[in-house]
């Protein structure tokens, strides 16, 4: 397959650019700016015309969306520009796609929950209900993708990191290494993502593709609390002072899921993969950052 990625440069993208060393697949790596040392096209995924020129150019059978505006915060004041990143971007690709009859893979989120109370793993199925303007855009997207009639996989991930760009674990071990005490809430639950695991569903879906909404994480749940303090014990400072605490000792302009720990079952049955336990994917990580102890 002739694969085009967007947002390159991002954590994920930068998992597919391993990724396609790997196999026969040509891959197309885009992004609105270059990145230094990786050979990166420029695209405007807000440019319908444009995405429509590079699908001709390279023949593209199928489009990763890795791109999209992920400030949370950020998103409450600038609303309008997260629809068009989040909505209006990925309907062009899919209208763009649905045109030479190609597979777009979207990029989705947990945050597309979480106004609703509940405690048991969400599932495909379940209506969607954002806690704020970031998973409101994103669900908006995922509808807009579906509505263009396209082949599409819609992954909902969350809480994403990886040894790339920005991210909770790469900033916690920065944290440890400049202060002597940190606070981390205990009650907001989920599961860890490591971007490169994600990367290898994502290969293995576009070789068997099959059309619909899939969730993906790692297995287990923690909080971001249990998530850190095992940041800490992998990276050899287990007697760090860290401490539990409350989201409201943290005010934000958005309130997050307070759990939105995903179901895995439809993917794991549809693609025949593996889940690793994200316990056991942030010590691969750690060792790749060079800080597993």
């Amino acid at each position: 397959m002739n694969i085009l990625v967007t947002g390159a440069n991002g954590q994920l993208g930068n998992e597919m650019r391993i990724i396609s060393k790997e196999g026969t697949d040509k891959y197309i790596f885009t992004d609105v700016v270059e990145q230094e040392g990786v050979e990166t096209t420029i695209l405007d995924i807000t440019d319908f015309e444009a995405i429509r020129k590079i699908i001709a150019e390279h023949q593209v059978n199928a489009i990763v969306n890795c791109a999209a505006y992920t400030n949370v915060d950020a998103a409450e004041s600038n609303e309008a520009l997260a629809e068009i990143l989040n909505a209006e971007a990925p309907k062009n690709l899919a209208k763009a796609m649905k045109e030479v009859d190609g597979w777009l893979v979207q990029i989705s989120t947990d945050y597309i929950f979480g106004k609703e109370p509940y405690n048991t793993p969400c599932r495909e199925e379940q209506t969607g209900a954002p806690t704020g303007v970031y998973g409101l855009t994103k669900l908006h997207g995922e509808q807009k993708i579906i509505a263009t009639g396209c082949k599409y996989i819609i992954i909902r991930t969350a809480w994403l990191y990886s040894e790339f760009g920005k991210n909770f674990c790469k900033t916690m071990l920065n944290l440890m290494a400049t202060k002597s005490a940190l606070k981390v809430v205990f009650d907001q639950c989920g599961t860890p993502t490591y971007a490169w695991d994600l990367a290898t569903v994502i290969e293995a879906a576009l070789k068997k593709p099959v059309a619909g909404i899939y969730h993906y994480s790692n297995e287990g749940v923690c909080s971001w609390f249990d998530f850190t303090k095992m940041i800490a014990e992998y990276s050899g400072q287990k007697d760090f002072d860290i401490q539990p605490c409350h989201s409201n000792e943290f005010p934000s302009s958005v309130t997050r899921p307070s759990y939105s720990v995903l179901d895995k079952t439809k993917i794991k049955d549809t693609f025949g993969i593996k889940i690793p336990y994200w316990a056991d994917s942030l010590k691969v990580c750690l060792n790749n950052l060079g800080s597993l102890k």
